[in-house]
């Protein structure tokens, strides 16, 4: 997938995130939830944006690890308000897909990017 794509997936994936958020029902719990999710979920696109401009393959890869990290903190946070019963299971379901496969793909690039690196020049 190339850069432009990817930066549209995971600004596609933030909006989700703020409509799925605004949807929560109006508790303390669901708002603290909500906001962890709000600020990991919208962060994914955010940090993707900022490895795009990385100044070089090592900046790039520590980047990416925090979209890893961003990703795979959005999914807990989905499940938690799942199990929760702060949002039904098929509101979610589409939502933790996305999140799924935005963590998956910057896994796999950083571990190209690390492969890359690796070869001598």
């Amino acid at each position: 997938m190339d850069e432009a794509t990817f930066k549209q997936r995971t600004k596609r994936f933030g909006l989700a995130v703020i409509k799925l958020v605004e949807a929560l029902p109006r508790s303390r719990t669901a708002e603290i939830l909500g906001r962890q999710l709000l600020r990991s979920g919208t962060s994914v696109g955010a940090n993707y944006r900022a490895a795009c401009r990385g100044r070089s393959a090592h900046d790039v890869i520590a980047k990416l690890g925090i979209v890893e990290e961003e990703a795979d903190e959005s999914i807990y946070w989905i499940e938690l308000l799942v199990e929760a019963g702060l949002v039904a299971p098929n509101n979610a379901e589409l939502l933790k897909k996305e999140a799924n496969e935005l963590l998956a793909m910057t896994v796999a690039s950083i571990k190209t990017l690390r492969i890359r690196n690796m070869r001598p020049k």
